[in-house]
């Protein structure tokens, strides 16, 4: 544990915790402090000023990265026939129906997105409480329950990135890994930033997008200029 108290307290120093660097700044200091042994995974939070109790400061959505993820996305879908042809084609990795179902419902999830076509939403439907609380369940708002399949199988492959806002207002994603260029990391942050700003809600007052922080899988929060991340 002194180890551990040690590499954090190194981690930590150099860094104004009040202070709000720009964004090449702060990614540089990142970069910086990702010395683990593998390759940090880079993750930005948004504070928004809205309330998800309520229906209409719900914020929800999904970001296709330009440089992508740098993840190993494992994808499933529910389709038959031609569409399931269409899936195995585009690289899914699991693709079925009753028989996806039940395996599913036998405790084997092994995938990080699912995707559906429209005629088989009764079907995973049943599924509701499992996938729900995982935060995998098909959803048409984030494109995951569509008749584009070849599209949604490749988008989560590339790099799409589904986001949620969270009760205390927070939405945060994995936007890239440590070994990133800092242009590359900047331009999949702004990418995020503006897909977030596009889901505002109807009900969303005063100042939306109120602070903005990156961070490495084993690194420290490093605060941002708002501006410099949405070009204000």
């Amino acid at each position: 544990m002194a180890n551990e108290g040690k590499r954090i307290r190194a981690a930590h120093e150099g860094i104004d915790r009040n202070k709000l660097y720009g964004l090449d700044e702060a990614i540089a200091l990142l970069k910086e402090r990702a010395t683990a042994k593998f390759d940090e995974t880079v993750e930005v939070a948004l504070n928004l000023g809205v309330d998800p109790r309520h229906a209409d400061q719900m914020v929800r959505g999904v970001c296709n990265l330009p440089n992508g993820s740098g993840r190993t996305v494992r994808v499933a879908v529910f389709a038959r026939g031609a569409k399931a042809d269409e899936a195995k084609a585009a690289g899914a990795d699991i693709v079925g129906a009753e028989d996806l179902l039940e395996t599913i419902q036998g405790g084997k999830i092994e995938f990080d997105r699912c995707i559906a076509t429209p005629d088989l939403m009764p079907l995973v439907g049943r599924l509701g409480k499992v996938l729900g609380p995982r935060g995998l369940m098909p959803n048409p708002k984030v494109g995951t329950v569509t008749m584009d399949v070849k599209g949604a199988v490749g988008a989560a492959k590339g790099g799409a990135v589904e986001f949620r806002v969270e009760k205390a207002g927070i939405i945060h994603a994995g936007v890239g890994k440590a070994s990133f260029s800092t242009e590359k990391l900047a331009e999949n942050i702004r990418a995020f930033a503006d897909a977030v700003v596009r889901a505002k809600p109807t009900g969303a007052k005063g100042t939306y997008v109120q602070r903005v922080a990156v961070s490495s899988t084993m690194g420290p929060g490093i605060k941002v200029e708002p501006a410099t991340v949405l070009g204000a």
